[in-house]
């Protein structure tokens, strides 16, 4: 009889992996400075001390750890804190957007005909705006916040997860269970959600962990832009933005900002490369995982 070690280290063992394990490490340190910002945060990430302005990395050997911005602000806090938005917005797009591509693409799927024509018509027009352009278009006409932001990043990201989850839909309502189920008399909703919808979330759950990288890099673009939330919540891409003026002197300002993006979305994609590998059937087949 299998002892309940090997069956553990046989479950685990597909999970442990360079790249899951390095972009789960990076994303858990990550997570944790967002949760706890008030308590890490050696500083209040908006104080400002024209006296300390512009101070460069100290490291170990004095208070600011990566330095002060042009009004002296904490450039370590605010990293912390800008950790917090920048989570919490691609957290917020890929949950709104999962659901409603998965929903429009399972139905668009699943009943075909008009409806299907319908759905896919919606999503060639919505295609057809680029994602940053027509985000630029809603915050230049709604203004700058957190909700309007979110909404903007949202507007287009539910495409991919649409399309996918279509083409998948259409193969699985004619596998012999669905029909079964069909023919037994079960409704179309409890067909979508009980036969259809566990089969397609594996998918959805790749998508989604790559577009949460791609949702972090757009939120700090439109705030590099000075599109994102209000000036007085500290994000990354405003930190770019202040930095880009004081790059020759001060390199600091910029490069632990893009750093700090950098770290977040390699992360986020090791971990997308790693689901993909553990949850792609195909892969598992012609022995593709790596």
């Amino acid at each position: 009889m299998p002892r309940p070690q090997g069956k553990l280290m046989r479950a685990l063992g597909p999970w442990l992996t360079f790249k899951a394990l390095t972009g789960g490490i990076i994303l858990a340190i990550l997570v944790v400075f967002a949760l706890f910002a008030p308590l890490i945060s050696p500083f209040d990430p908006n104080k400002q001390d024209l006296m300390k302005a512009m101070t460069p990395p100290q490291y170990f050997s004095g208070p600011y750890f990566f330095g002060t911005d042009h009004v002296g602000r904490d450039l370590f806090s605010r990293l912390i804190y800008g950790a917090r938005i920048s989570l919490a917005i691609a957290g917020a797009v890929v949950v709104i957007s999962g659901v409603v591509g998965v929903m429009l693409g399972i139905v668009s799927g699943y009943a075909g005909g008009r409806v299907d024509f319908a759905i896919q018509k919606l999503v060639e027009v919505v295609w057809a705006f680029p994602p940053l352009l027509i985000a630029i278009a809603i915050l230049a006409f709604l203004g700058q916040g957190l909700v309007n932001l979110i909404l903007a990043l949202t507007l287009q990201r539910w495409i991919p997860y649409a399309r996918v989850v279509r083409a998948e839909a259409m193969i699985l309502k004619e596998r012999e269970y669905v029909v079964a189920a069909r023919s037994i008399g079960a409704s179309h909703l409890r067909i979508l959600l009980r036969h259809l919808l566990p089969n397609l979330l594996q998918s959805a759950l790749v998508i989604g962990t790559f577009a949460m990288a791609a949702a972090i890099i757009a939120e700090a673009a439109l705030s590099f832009l000075g599109l994102g939330v209000p000036p007085s919540v500290p994000t990354w891409g405003s930190m770019l933005a202040d930095g880009r003026a004081y790059v020759s002197t001060s390199w600091w300002m910029s490069l632990f900002p893009g750093l700090w993006i950098f770290a977040t979305v390699l992360s986020i994609n090791m971990l997308g490369d790693a689901l993909r590998d553990n949850l792609d059937p195909k892969l598992k087949r012609s022995g593709g995982r790596k």
